[in-house]
């Protein structure tokens, strides 16, 4: 049976820098890793995780500051294909930032799921401090 994860993180900067940092291949690469975006559907989700790990989807829906949909899923990864599964991220206006509301949905298995919750922990926090104008440093996450 597929499982879901959703996680919130608040981040101390406007709605469009989250969007920016969500959908620019240059300012991905701030926190996830080097990546190729077309930030439209239809448009290729393709980005090197910790530099070690290829996802790969293709944007579903796009709408700018509020809302992110992609198909994920990985490289070379039997268990999760390319595409496999979604991400959908809205973008709430609140507390003088921004509210990330991220689900990952369509993921294989409750193994997966735990997997995936701690790896977009991690990036997720990598987010909300280069999106807040710092420097989330080296990624030292187990998986990169």
């Amino acid at each position: 049976m597929a499982e879901t994860l959703r996680i919130e993180i608040q981040i101390a900067a406007p709605q469009a820098t989250v969007f920016a940092f969500l959908t620019d291949p240059d300012k991905i690469s701030r926190w996830i890793g080097p990546a190729t975006t077309e930030a439209r559907p239809g448009g290729i989700y393709l980005v090197s995780v910790g530099d070690k790990h290829i996802a790969r989807g293709q944007f579903t829906e796009v709408i700018p500051i509020h809302r992110l949909a992609y198909s994920f899923g990985w490289e070379a990864r039997e268990e999760m294909p390319p595409g496999s599964s979604l991400v959908e991220i809205d973008l709430v206006e609140k507390d003088g930032g921004t509210l990330v509301r991220f689900t990952h949905s369509g993921l294989p298995d409750e193994n997966e799921r735990a997997s995936h919750e701690k790896g977009w922990k991690h990036y997720l926090r990598r987010l909300s401090i280069a999106a807040a104008g710092g420097d989330p440093g080296s990624d030292t996450s187990p998986e990169a």
